[in-house]
């Protein structure tokens, strides 16, 4: 364990030239540097924003979803089947034309009969709309205000004004208590998220978030280990200027505010665009890339760093361009909202019924008996525009 304690420690590779951890371990007095050993407050504070995160739901966000007309829907249960269930959770949750005509002779069921039974099936582990409300409104608030004290502290703070800040003195920059609060509280949600995934609603890309998150919380942590917190911090407030915003967007859609919900959509992509284009690739890596090369020089762990950086602005670019192509389409055919039930659904819901009943295609083209809020219209102009939507196979 020591060998490879001291291999991963290898001050050739963490620090820059000259410099060793035993210069880093005897700062002036009042003056403290980043180690380690700080990042493990992160878990029991994941813990705690967890719990925090359950009590909101249950006594903030659901009496906001219910005064907003949210309620918990109850769908159609399939009636009990062993032999059915026996294969939707061992086998298929979605059966061919070939398991469906044997389940149908097995049983002596008519086919429609078996496939419906799998279509209810599939319902009951679709999240309602109340849950799916209940989980933005936690996550716009927490954004919301993690990017307004990270904007603050960081107002406040001189590498938000000239990014050469980062790196003057570096690697011997204190670390003051508000920069550790932000940074730690960063980490601590991330960790919480990682644990969430378990008890969140039903994800069709679990592992792929499960790895993002796992990315961002190992990206923090290098960050901090290495004294790269500065520049850390100008990189968690451009991520956080947005995410709240598509948040909002999403409760917006929900409590069928479409206009709300198109305006959110707007100034959501453009925050966006301007954020993760222009200001994250112009403001930081910028500094880490060549301001912290003149001043302090490359070494291993900077070349890593930066390598993360880039991979991160190819991530941009590719959402970016998934963002443009699908929102045009959406502004197009006038349904931005659509786009926010796509971009939230598609990768959040199991599957919804009308996906189900391919063999029926005036299904799933059914409205709620009440007209959408701030939308100009009635039932039949929202149905007609579904049944449009769907004619121009948008989705």
């Amino acid at each position: 364990m020591a060998a490879l304690s001291a291999w991963f420690w290898n001050e050739r590779f963490w620090l820059p030239h000259n410099v060793t951890w035993a210069d880093l371990e005897n700062p002036a007095p009042g003056v403290e540097y980043p180690k380690a050993g700080h990042l493990f407050t992160a878990l029991p504070l994941a813990l705690g924003i967890f719990v925090v995160r359950i009590l909101f739901e249950r006594f903030i966000a659901s009496p906001c979803a219910r005064s907003l007309h949210i309620h918990q829907g109850v769908g159609r249960r399939a009636q009990p089947n062993a032999v059915l269930e026996k294969v939707f959770t061992s086998i298929t949750k979605n059966p061919d034309s070939r398991h469906l005509d044997g389940l149908s002779k097995q049983l002596d069921w008519e086919v429609r009969k078996v496939q419906r039974w799998f279509r209810h099936r599939r319902n009951q582990d679709k999240p309602s709309t109340h849950t799916k409300f209940c989980e933005s409104m936690w996550r716009f608030t927490f954004y919301l205000c993690i990017f307004t004290y990270g904007f603050q502290f960081l107002w406040q703070s001189p590498w938000m004004w000239d990014t050469r800040h980062c790196w003057y003195g570096y690697p011997y920059q204190a670390m003051t208590p508000g920069l550790y609060h932000y940074y730690v509280t960063e980490l601590a949600f991330y960790w919480s998220l990682m644990f969430s995934q378990f008890t969140d609603i039903k994800r069709k890309d679990f592992l792929i978030m499960f790895i993002h998150h796992l990315a961002t919380v190992s990206l923090i942590s290098f960050s901090y280990v290495n004294n790269m917190a500065r520049v850390g911090s100008l990189v968690l407030c451009v991520h956080d200027a947005s995410d709240f915003l598509l948040e909002a967007a999403k409760m917006a859609n929900y409590a069928k505010y479409q206009r709300l919900c198109d305006f959110l959509f707007i100034v959501f992509s453009v925050a966006f665009f301007i954020t993760r284009l222009v200001i994250y690739p112009i403001w930081v890596l910028n500094s880490t890339m060549f301001e912290s090369w003149a001043i302090v020089g490359p070494y291993p762990s900077w070349w890593l760093f930066n390598v993360l950086l880039l991979v991160l602005q190819v991530l941009h670019i590719i959402w970016s361009y998934l963002i443009a192509r699908i929102a045009i389409k959406a502004i197009l055919r006038g349904k931005i909202m659509k786009w926010i039930i796509v971009c939230n659904d598609v990768r959040s819901d199991i599957e919804s019924s009308s996906e189900d009943e391919s063999a029926s295609p005036t299904e799933g083209f059914k409205t709620s008996p009440h007209p959408s809020k701030g939308e100009n219209g009635t039932n039949g102009h929202c149905a007609s525009a579904k049944a449009r939507a769907q004619n121009h196979n948008s989705w």
